[in-house]
């Protein structure tokens, strides 16, 4: 496996990319801002310097490589694997109820033969992460891990984009498929948020929208926890996520935050599905928790693994710890970085939503405000 990166403040002129296009890659990750995602010409230029190779990426609330954490930049990382075996599939988000359909158009788009591994890019907004995984989780073989993460915006919650070599689109979603045989994958999450306050029963919830709590509205609930903060909704939702709980309110380790609200009816839309029979409870962190937390994600996905310089780790963070972090933000990476040595590559983005299986599983399930990483090498 070889490994070239390219950060920049624009859409890259043909010359830049020479260093990457060396390699004749296999696969080139994309990630940038909005605004630098939609520059005209960037899905040209990429076509042109690298035609043989899948593209795919999205847009960010942060880029994250081996430099660490920018903002309304570019960053591109060029792989070429010794045996190559990636494949695209790219889908049409209709609405949001469309999540678990596309999820199966995907995974049927993917189906070649030792299909193990699957990388996902999904829109950051007017989508339901849960559905999305079950619906490709539905038509994928038995044992083929899903990883990724939703596009993020600046933590604006408006409009996010993913690229794929087809297309720029507010619209699509993407997906690569891993299926050479030497190609090695290994996961990790974990997020350092810890709970207060009551556990509220979830008493109406429809997929991914949060009605009622304790037979109130959901919205009005918040705002009161929230205080001088809930001006900044959904924004500022992000400072306080939820914590799922079962319906015996044991921790399920898994976290909801705030897409989206609708005053009107009084409701939370959330990045992926809720125990309709469960419990909820406010949660928030410290910069210090946070960092811990991005440690261990490394040290689950570098167990038992013997990292080469063929290795790429992928990094898809929350926003909402970025928000927390702030100044700090770098700390995180610095510390995942510390745990697989310079040997290891990083490249990554900060989103509306994480992707990766539960720790030591192939089951794959929606995360928030969490930092889960997915390394990827090759066996000799």
């Amino acid at each position: 496996m070889k490994i070239e990166q390219f950060t920049a403040k624009q859409a890259p002129a043909p010359d830049e990319l020479a260093s990457l296009a060396a390699i004749a890659p296999d696969l080139v990750l994309a990630f940038g801002s909005v605004s630098r995602m939609a520059e005209p010409g960037l899905l040209e230029t990429l076509r042109a310097a690298f035609p043989a190779a899948v593209l795919a990426g999205c847009s960010t609330a942060g880029e994250i490589g081996d430099l660490g954490v920018t903002d309304e930049m570019l960053g591109l990382t060029a792989v070429r694997f010794d045996q190559p075996g990636v494949n695209l599939a790219t889908t049409e988000l209709t609405s949001m109820a469309d999540s678990f359909d596309a999820g199966v158009r995907l995974a049927q788009e993917l189906q070649v033969e030792g299909l193990h591994n699957v990388l996902v890019f999904g829109l950051g907004v007017d989508i339901n992460g849960s559905a999305l995984i079950a619906g490709m989780a539905s038509r994928l073989p038995a044992g083929v891990a899903i990883a990724g993460g939703l596009a993020g915006d600046g933590g604006a919650f408006t409009r996010t984009l993913t690229l794929s070599s087809r297309a720029i689109s507010d619209r699509q979603l993407v997906a690569v498929g891993l299926h050479a045989p030497r190609t090695r994958v290994t996961h990790g999450s974990f997020h350092g948020w810890q709970p207060f306050g009551p556990a509220r029963r979830v008493t109406r919830a429809q997929g991914n929208v949060l009605f009622e709590l304790d037979g109130a509205p959901a919205l009005d609930l918040y705002r009161k926890y929230l205080g001088e903060y809930a001006e900044g909704l959904p924004g500022t939702g992000l400072l306080f996520p939820f914590e799922m709980m079962g319906p015996d309110r044991q921790g399920q380790g898994l976290i909801r935050t705030i897409l989206g609200v609708d005053r009107e009816a009084g409701s939370l839309i959330l990045a992926g599905d809720i125990f309709s029979d469960g419990y909820l409870k406010l949660m928030q962190a410290s910069t210090d928790t946070l960092i811990d937390g991005a440690q261990s994600a490394a040290e689950q996905a570098r167990a038992g693994v013997e990292a080469t310089g063929d290795s790429l780790a992928l990094l898809v963070s929350c926003v909402g710890r970025k928000l927390v972090m702030g100044a700090r933000v770098d700390e995180e990476v610095e510390a995942v970085a510390a745990v697989f040595g310079r040997a290891v590559r990083l490249a990554g983005f900060y989103s509306n939503g994480e992707i990766s299986p539960l720790f030591a599983s192939t089951e794959c399930r929606l995360h928030n405000q969490t930092m889960t990483i997915t390394l990827l090498r090759e066996a000799d």
